[in-house]
């Protein structure tokens, strides 16, 4: 429950409001985490929120979080700089369960923020370390100036499908514009042998499910990664109560036949 003292050793901002923040521990000791966890992230004099993880630069002891400025934790983290310090806990929940997609179709869909905790995962892609027959990104931002990692993303189709909409498109803007349930509607997705992991606006989630499931995407094979405000980080305070589950200790990942439940009650 003692944070551990990191520096901030780099920060990319993202666009405003949002940004990256790569931490490096003072000890150099190794990390551990598995893609879908999350760490605390206190800001002296101010508190902690919970931001997951958004990369693998962890071998050296550096943390990756990318983090959108909308309390005041996430504004005083925001107004950090390099070489400033900050508190770390963690890591903390239950990641993304990359041990069930071995041979099958891998789908990542993401809104917004909801990229960052599936970045991971397209790494591990790229690197060549999953064990997926396939891997496609389907990505959905409000406006291109709202895209995450703009200089990786062009980067990432050389290894696996990728797939970006904007709900508002703008005169330079060359690719789809609207809902990312639309590009998802028109691929042809084996139901039987495919594995989906969803991160975004709960809003855009179940109507992603929706077609997942029309495609015969069985709710066994629908992954999600869920937020509430997560205070202790290990089911003590009942802060992220929802439902039976604690989102810290239970989640955030939460496969989507045990939960459902409880995902469409509204404002639970």
């Amino acid at each position: 429950m003692i944070p551990d003292i990191y520096t901030v050793v780099h920060r990319q901002e993202e666009y405003p409001g949002t940004f990256t923040l790569y931490l490096q521990n003072q000890e150099l000791k190794p990390l551990f985490f598995t893609p879908g966890q999350f760490n605390m992230l206190y800001a002296f004099g101010t508190g902690e929120s919970a931001i997951s993880f958004s990369g693998l630069g962890v071998e050296q002891g550096r943390l990756v979080h990318t983090i959108r400025a909308q309390g005041s934790v996430t504004r005083a983290l925001e107004r950090l700089r390099k070489g400033d310090s900050l508190g770390v806990r963690g890591p903390f929940g239950r990641g993304w369960p990359l041990e069930n997609i071995q041979g099958k179709e891998l789908l990542l869909i993401a809104g917004g923020l909801g990229l960052a905790p599936l970045r991971p995962i397209v790494h591990k892609a790229r690197e060549g370390k999953l064990e997926a027959s396939r891997v496609r990104l389907f990505y959905g931002a409000r406006r291109p100036s709202e895209l995450l990692y703009k200089e990786e993303v062009p980067r990432w189709s050389s290894k696996l499908g990728v797939v970006i909409s904007v709900d508002h498109g703008d005169g330079t803007w060359p690719g789809h514009i609207g809902v990312i349930t639309d590009p998802l509607k028109a691929i042809d997705v084996d139901g039987a042998n495919t594995i989906a992991f969803l991160c975004g606006p709960e809003v855009m989630m179940r109507f992603c499910i929706q077609v997942l499931l029309r495609k015969e995407v069985p709710e066994s094979a629908i992954y999600l990664s869920m937020e509430r405000n997560m205070k202790c980080a290990i089911g003590l305070c009942g802060h992220c109560q929802w439902g039976p589950n604690f989102i810290c200790k239970d989640g955030p990942v939460f496969c989507y036949r045990d939960i459902r439940a409880w995902f469409h009650i509204h404002s639970l």
